[in-house]
């Protein structure tokens, strides 16, 4: 049971298995590349569009999320006796026994649904890109002659120019310009697709945390030296 609101943890994303079946003295014909599927998506315009899109059509829940987050944040901070920001499985019986229990239990509830609401809007935009990845890939691959694709996270080392994530959102551009934010009634997220979303996520955390954490040493470093005294 957290305190404060976190984005959906990092999903591990395998493009497939490399059996070692091939005799050792077999030749690779081809270069062999890098390509970072997340961040292949996170680049297009068709998924910045739609999640600047999400953030105005579902613009209530989002703020009911964050003030309902709040409320709930507030009631449960008495529990955190340790004080670091989350309930452990020694301060769960208190929360419990409490008086407010239901209250807390509705709160819950309610911030996952709005969550929900959100988050299936965005899973949806990321599964229309990535019905088009395969052929991006392959395109790019083709274009790049390239035989093999590997995630960033798995090599080494890897040369100049090894990398063609640029490559494939360039090409997810022109094959998905544009998605749908707002899903059918009866639709499913593929388990791909979340696992997918969760990295999206993850990396995108990420890269706030890093941005801000640039814009305050760059503050500090701004801030007027006070004068030496005499």
């Amino acid at each position: 049971m957290k305190l404060t609101s976190k984005l959906l943890a990092t999903g591990a994303l395998a493009l497939g298995a490399l059996a070692a079946t091939a005799p050792a003295q077999a030749q690779v014909d081809g270069r062999v590349a890098t390509a970072d599927i997340s961040r292949a998506i996170i680049g297009t315009t068709a998924l910045q569009t739609a999640y600047n899109q999400i953030g105005t059509t579902y613009q209530a829940q989002i703020e009911q999320r964050q003030t309902k987050q709040q409320e709930l944040t507030t009631l449960l901070q008495p529990f955190d006796t340790n004080g670091n920001g989350q309930l452990d499985e020694a301060e769960l019986p208190a929360v419990q026994s409490a008086s407010n229990f239901a209250q807390i239990q509705t709160l819950e509830q309610e911030v996952a649904g709005l969550t929900s609401q959100v988050n299936a809007a965005r899973i949806y935009a990321v599964e229309q890109i990535l019905a088009q990845y395969p052929a991006a890939i392959t395109e790019v691959t083709t274009q790049q002659q390239v035989v093999m694709v590997l995630q960033p996270d798995v090599i080494q080392f890897a040369a100049q120019g090894a990398d063609i994530t640029q490559l494939i959102t360039t090409s997810l551009n022109a094959k998905v310009p544009s998605v749908q934010i707002v899903p059918p009634a009866d639709w499913r997220p593929q388990r791909q697709t979340a696992q997918i979303f969760q990295d999206i996520q993850q990396t995108l955390l990420t890269a706030q945390i890093i941005q801000q954490q640039q814009q305050q040493q760059q503050g500090q470093a701004q801030q007027p030296q006070a004068p030496a005294g005499r």
